[in-house]
């Protein structure tokens, strides 16, 4: 049932992202705004009625749950993370808010300026809304031992303190910013592939770095990232646990590209050409430290024997990714047949025509 559902939901994400970007973003504008206001609401909501019903728990913000005591705050041991330390990889998700900025700046006005806040604004409000919800739900999570045995433990915890209907209310805004979420990270991933395409990296390119001329999107490049995700789906489909499994591998993967970039930066930055918009300036360094050190931190989380799977996953990945890249460089005789396109300012061509047309 839910590898159904999920499969139609990829195909109507693939629908709006391959057959309009103008409804694609309506509805991502929409669905952004309301799960950002309807957060708002619910935390308020949620401190306001828990203070009149003397529900709010301090202590619960202090407590191990179901899990023991000893050990919870310990580094764990070769193959193991302690319970602590394995939930601070909540914190890695922030990255998918402004690894999405990033991805779309190609199509964005002046992307050195714009990215750049759209990448801090993803992170604040993530991050603060985030903790002060995580804060308020644990507060008011009455047994947090009994509470860990639900399967819907947030949903639960709303519809005790809030009632059936605004419990209800919560999970259609959920659907809502799921589903929008999705759209985002296929949005994303449609576009990688097709830059890839159109700079000659990428299997089939010819076809896949072809812009449709009813539609105005990259339509081949949005079928092919669909099919190979229902096919993902499909491995996955009759695994108990494939939820995990697919978080395990979507958090682990980014932090091993960026750990990857954060190394490339540093070795070549000196040889880069200066940036013509945002700059980091004396900030470079100590954000180069601070970085470095969470990715090496949040690697090592990765050690325990619960992402065994996810590991294999993302070698397999980043196995075949390697092997493609030594296909082109035998194909295209060595490092020089994979040297870069010129690259050329969008903005400077739009303001160029903009002005022609004025003249």
């Amino acid at each position: 049932n839910a590898w159904v559902i999920t499969a139609i939901v990829l195909v109507a994400q693939g629908l709006l992202v391959g057959g309009s970007m103008k409804w694609t973003t309506r509805l991502n504008n929409f669905a952004v705004s309301a799960e950002l206001i309807g957060m708002i609401l619910l935390v308020v909501l949620l401190f306001v009625v828990g203070i009149i019903a003397k529900e709010l728990n301090i202590g619960n913000l202090f407590s191990t749950g179901a899990i023991p005591a000893e050990g919870y705050f310990s580094i764990g041991t070769l193959t193991t993370a302690g319970p602590w330390i394995m939930g601070t990889l909540l914190g890695a998700f922030t990255i998918v808010g402004f690894e999405s900025a990033a991805n779309l700046a190609e199509e964005t006005k002046h992307p050195a300026v714009v990215v750049p806040k759209a990448m801090i604004q993803a992170v604040l409000a993530s991050g603060i809304i985030g903790f002060l919800f995580i804060v308020v739900v644990t507060m008011l999570a009455g047994d947090p031992v009994e509470l860990a045995s639900s399967s819907t433990p947030i949903a639960d915890v709303i519809t005790r303190v809030l009632g059936p209907f605004v419990g209800t209310a919560l999970l259609v805004m959920v659907v809502i910013a799921i589903f929008a979420c999705g759209m985002v990270i296929m949005l994303t991933g449609v576009r990688l592939t097709w830059a890839m395409a159109r700079d000659e990296r990428f299997p089939g390119h010819k076809v896949l770095g072809r812009i449709n001329k009813s539609t105005g999107t990259p339509l081949a490049a949005t079928v092919f990232y669909t099919v190979v995700a229902e096919l993902i789906l499909a491995l996955f489909a009759e695994q108990t646990d494939t939820l995990f499994l697919l978080f395990g591998a979507a958090t682990l993967l980014p932090a091993v590209i960026y750990a990857a970039t954060v190394v490339l930066y540093i070795v070549k930055r000196k040889q880069l050409p200066p940036s013509k918009g945002f700059t980091l300036g004396k900030w470079e360094v100590p954000v180069i430290i601070l970085a470095s050190i969470w990715l090496i931190f949040e690697l090592a989380i990765f050690r325990d024997a619960a992402f065994l799977n996810a590991w294999i996953y993302v070698g397999i990945m980043v196995a075949i990714g390697a092997l493609y890249l030594i296909f082109l460089l035998v194909v295209r005789g060595g490092a020089k047949g994979l040297s870069m396109p010129d690259l050329h300012s969008i903005d400077a061509e739009l303001d160029a025509d903009a002005a022609h047309k004025g003249n």
